[in-house]
């Protein structure tokens, strides 16, 4: 467990210590939320309020700061559920550089367990992962409280928390599991590269889940970044859900529900938050044990 403690420690340190690795992580994050909310989030809450008034004559104007709310809401869950991913990735950077280094090869000579080394890697990851969202969900916050919005309840907080959590040890896990192929900083950048722009599709952050084909959409709910984005948007807006559709059939919830990836369905079946929660745990699992396998025999190549 000291092992395991030191070399947590170890990489936390390691990402830290790079100013610059923090400000630019930090700063796509903002630069991220902000064209969203600008760009996006008022095309997304347009077309909302459109919707509402063809259910007959409403409040338009108060039809439209509830649907504005309502769908940043919806972009900063997105925002969260991308970051759980592109975060750990950057910090698992951590152990490309270690290998191309040869630190790497310096650890296995060691009487540390591979086991307690990879855990090092990978609860490092989600640390700062875990940490980085909550942070972007402060600001998110602050924003919100200073658009005169209200702010989320104390316990959609303590459970948007727990899916952060949850999100970050998945993609920690897969990403270790990951990094294990790749054996060059130039090519772990070319590769985050890569999944930072696709992240934000296959979780139906950039465009709307129900703008995507069935084939593609019953293929992203194979893979548990859409689950992980579905479970935050769920507890984000919640509230701001009842309050836009408020005195409307259930109908107009459910299909905007299912048109903006909050609520997924197999067929006429719903995906439980218990269902999705099981999906992630199993993807999380399924990494560990195959990078424990591979790392049994693992031979580090000269460089």
């Amino acid at each position: 467990m000291k092992q395991t403690m030191y070399l947590i420690k170890r990489n936390c340190a390691i990402f830290f210590r790079d100013k610059s690795t923090v400000f630019f992580s930090m700063l796509s994050m903002f630069i991220t939320l902000g064209l969203m909310v600008i760009f996006l989030g008022k095309m997304n809450s347009d077309n909302l309020v459109q919707v509402l008034a063809e259910f007959g004559p409403r409040d338009t104007a108060a039809d439209r700061v509830n649907a504005g709310y309502l769908i940043q809401l919806w972009t900063l869950a997105g925002i969260l559920a991308t970051n759980s991913v592109t975060v750990p990735l950057t910090v698992l950077g951590a152990m490309v550089q270690d290998e191309t280094h040869k630190r790497l090869m310096a650890f296995y000579v060691t009487p540390v367990n591979r086991l307690k080394l990879s855990l090092g890697y990978i609860l490092s990851a989600f640390f700062i992962g875990t940490v980085l969202c909550v942070l972007t969900l402060l600001f998110g916050e602050l924003y919100f409280m200073s658009q005169g919005y209200s702010l989320l309840g104390a316990p959609a907080i303590v459970e948007l928390i727990g899916m952060i959590a949850l999100n970050t040890l998945c993609f920690s896990s897969l990403g270790y599991l990951l990094a294990l192929f790749v054996h060059s900083d130039s090519a772990w950048s070319g590769l985050l590269t890569i999944i930072g722009t696709l992240v934000g599709f296959v979780s139906g952050t950039y465009l709307p889940l129900g703008s995507l084909g069935e084939t593609l959409q019953n293929i992203l709910k194979c893979l548990p970044f859409l689950h992980g984005a579905s479970m935050m948007r769920k507890i984000c807006t919640a509230s701001a859900i009842s309050k836009t559709f408020d005195g409307l059939p259930e109908i107009g919830t459910e299909i905007f529900s299912k048109q903006m990836g909050i609520r997924l369905f197999h067929g006429n079946d719903e995906f439980t938050t218990g269902i999705q929660v099981s999906i992630l745990l199993a993807y999380a699992i399924m990494a560990i044990v195959l990078a424990a396998i591979l790392n049994r025999n693992r031979k580090l190549k000269d460089r």
